[in-house]
């Protein structure tokens, strides 16, 4: 094995078919209890989900961040979207993040912890940053979706620049950001399982 590997380039990434993704069909939005609580038992049963948190953008030096506005947690058949400003979600959210049964898997999570960690004060239990995953097998720069989906799927996974630094305080997000948020985790998930079978 050499040692260290490189990713896929822009250009070479850019020439790829999509990735398959979640459709709208298969993202829901938590906005009540009832809601949370169906959440909350569909994915403690699903043991690995494909996890990621998103915030509303600083523009000002110095300027702290009030996030994670939003936490996304995917299955291989859908995504559950929480808002952090729907207080009745908070007790799934907390549950979610603190069980050491529910494998949560994801990219570079290290910003997204130490968020959750100043705006719920928790550290969540069992992540598997999938940085890490690709660093032990040769990838000297972090790996990111694009990357890993690139290479493992060779498919071209879309991530708009402009949603990205959207503004994901909104009370009611676009189906753009929805979708967005959703594939993210999902493509951790679909990730993590490509590297098990891989090993096997």
């Amino acid at each position: 094995m050499p040692s260290h590997k490189i990713t896929p380039h822009k250009t070479d990434i850019a020439a790829l078919e999509p990735f398959d993704g979640l459709g709208m069909e298969r993202v829901f939005v938590v906005t009540e209890l009832r809601q949370a609580e169906i959440a909350l038992e569909e994915l403690l049963r699903a043991g690995q989900v494909g996890f990621d948190t998103e915030s509303k953008p600083t523009f000002q030096r110095g300027q702290v961040s009030e996030g994670p506005h939003v936490l996304q947690f995917a299955t291989t058949e859908k995504a559950f979207i929480f808002q952090s400003h729907c207080v009745e979600s908070h007790p799934a959210i907390m549950e979610l993040l603190r069980s050491t049964e529910l494998m949560k898997i994801g990219f570079g999570l290290g910003g997204d912890l130490h968020q959750i960690s100043n705006r719920f004060g928790i550290q969540p239990g069992s992540i598997v940053d999938l940085d890490r995953s690709f660093k032990q097998l040769g990838y000297r720069n972090a790996v990111g979706a694009k990357s890993a989906v690139a290479m493992l799927f060779n498919r071209r996974f879309l991530k708009s620049k402009s949603v990205t630094t959207s503004n994901w305080a909104l009370k009611e997000l676009t189906d753009r950001q929805l979708l967005y948020a959703a594939n993210d985790a999902y493509a951790a998930l679909k990730v993590f399982h490509a590297l098990q079978e891989a090993e096997k």
